[in-house]
């Protein structure tokens, strides 16, 4: 890939000489020179315009052999990439992926439209009051989003959220930056709450006060942070989507994301079956492991320690009376089929039965 990089860098190196010796500009240059020679001598009219004409004729030339050179790169350039890039998409895509899943579709994209404000795909209220809280932390307004965190603090503090200190400490910020000194000095009060899991901090905050009216040149400059808003945006949006039982992220995002980063494998992966004339028999799995990025990873994977197969909704892990988990499948073949069948399980000497087993949720 760094030879194609290269090469587009040649291409607009290109394409960027030609707009700063922009061809007009010549042109006009040219001609602004003949009027000037015939302002000064108009006997010599003729002369100038001949002299013109071969002007314009030569600057033609270049512009035109210019021109060419830079279709011929970009022409060059676009084979390359199409002769590199020959996978057909089509070959990796399932066209039976959401059989008999159609409301999930349906579900995942009204989220979608609905965070971003689209209110008319789904009558949900609580999401209408997130986006109006995230429309005013966007304008520096505070006072929706503290509201709604000291309404919810003991949720808040269940899940170990820091999102009402974060609010209180930017709010405090504020008046600090804006030289409000009685202001701060009261407000100070509403951040003393936090001041036992965050006395370090806290103190600091403090200190800046004594720096009123030339903070940024201070040993606190650090605590003005210019992205701290949208850090603060980020983590109202995380902990309220968590409160009312939806994911930070749209569904629908992560599904294309996730997508995006595995088609490179699956189609080199039905290319490699479609030369071997194989095809791939397990429905719940993929046939290769796909690497995702840590934030497209929601949950833990089980696979047995029997059939090495990964644990699916119709073949759960499932945990015996001595502790090892299997999943359902082996647990059917050891009890052959009888739940009441006593059997002794793959990893010690104790004995269950399939009716003692307990499904197990990661």
């Amino acid at each position: 890939m760094e030879q194609y990089i290269k090469d587009f860098d040649k291409v607009l190196k290109k394409q960027r000489a030609l707009e700063t010796n922009d061809p007009l500009d010549r042109l006009i240059a040219i001609v602004n020179k003949a009027k000037e020679d015939i302002r000064a001598d108009p006997s010599a009219a003729n002369t100038s315009l001949a002299v013109l004409g071969k002007s314009f004729k030569s600057v033609s030339n270049t512009i035109s052999e210019e021109q060419k050179e830079l279709q011929s790169s970009v022409t060059k350039y676009s084979k390359a990439l199409d002769k590199k890039f020959t996978a057909d998409a089509m070959a990796a895509i399932n066209p039976h992926a959401f059989d008999n899943k159609e409301q999930i579709l349906r579900k995942t994209i009204a989220l979608h439209y609905i965070r971003q404000g689209n209110f008319e795909v789904g009558d949900m209220f609580a999401k209408a009051k997130m986006f109006d809280i995230v429309a005013a932390l966007k304008n520096n307004d505070l006072g929706p989003a503290l509201e709604w965190a000291t309404r919810h603090r003991n949720e808040l503090e269940k899940r170990s959220s820091t999102l009402e200190y974060k609010l209180h400490r930017q709010r405090y910020l504020q008046l600090v930056e804006s030289q409000q000194t009685n202001e701060a000095i009261a407000y100070a009060k509403q951040i003393g709450y936090f001041g036992t899991r965050h006395k370090r901090e806290v103190q600091r905050l403090m200190g800046c006060l004594m720096f009123i009216g030339r903070i940024h040149k201070s040993p606190y400059a650090d605590l003005f942070a210019p992205n701290a808003s949208d850090d603060i945006q980020h983590m109202f949006t995380r902990d309220y989507c968590s409160l009312i039982g939806l994911s930070q992220e749209s569904p629908l995002y992560v599904s294309l994301t996730v997508g995006t980063q595995a088609m490179p494998t699956m189609i080199k992966m039905a290319t490699i079956m479609k030369a071997k004339r194989t095809e791939w028999s397990q429905q719940s799995e993929l046939p290769v492991e796909i690497n995702l990025t840590d934030d497209t990873k929601f949950h833990s994977i089980f696979a047995c320690p029997v059939s090495k197969e990964q644990a699916t909704e119709e073949n759960p892990p499932m945990m015996m009376t001595c502790g090892h988990v299997i999943c359902k499948e082996s647990l059917q073949k050891l009890c052959r089929g009888i739940n009441s069948h006593r059997f002794k399980c793959p990893y010690c000497p104790q004995e269950s039965m399939a009716s003692q087993a307990k499904n197990v949720y990661f």
